[in-house]
């Protein structure tokens, strides 16, 4: 027998044979067509059309932004009324801000001072005599610095750059006048 017969099963007595379905045999493949055999007995056709991406297809019936019902009541207990309350800890609550520094009025004066004892013996004592200046400067600006110690490094700072541009002069007439 070939693969597409099919053999006559045998009727039981009593029973009524049922006629067998007629046996096709597929047209003759076309080799510019691809070939496409019918569906087995092991698949069912589907009940309705398919169904359109995003159309509901049962199963869960809220939405994903609904609502939740709440279970548990969270609100805090009225004062006096709970014995042992928990304490409570800030987890997650920013570190207290660091408060200004202070302190540049004084390192102003500093710089200063020692830009006029520089300036005293010789004339290239300035850089530090504007570094004294520039801080006082800056701290003058700062709410929290001390405003007198401030105005004393400034003032003392451009002394010590007038005392280094008079070093500064006489060396350069002193190279002149030897020259």
């Amino acid at each position: 027998m070939s693969g597409g017969e099919r053999m006559p099963v045998p009727a039981d007595e009593g029973a009524e044979a049922t006629p067998e379905p007629p046996v096709t045999k597929p047209p003759a493949h076309d080799p510019s067509r691809p070939a496409v055999e019918p569906p087995s007995a092991d698949v069912s056709v589907a009940d309705e059309a398919s169904v359109l991406p995003g159309a509901h297809r049962g199963g869960y019936l809220r939405l994903p932004t609904a609502p939740v019902a709440v279970t548990k009541q969270s609100a805090p207990a009225e004062p006096g009324t709970e014995e042992d309350a928990p304490p409570v800890v800030a987890q997650w609550a920013l570190p207290e801000p660091e408060p200004p520094q202070r302190g540049l009025a004084a390192w102003a004066l500093v710089f200063s001072i020692g830009g006029l004892i520089v300036s005293m013996f010789v004339g290239w004592g300035f850089p530090i005599g504007l570094v004294g200046v520039v801080s006082a400067i800056l701290a003058l600006r700062r709410p929290l610095e001390s405003r007198a110690i401030a105005v004393w490094a400034l003032v003392i700072g451009v002394v010590s750059i007038l005392y280094s541009a008079g070093w500064l002069l006489y060396a350069a007439g002193r190279i002149t006048a030897g020259g």
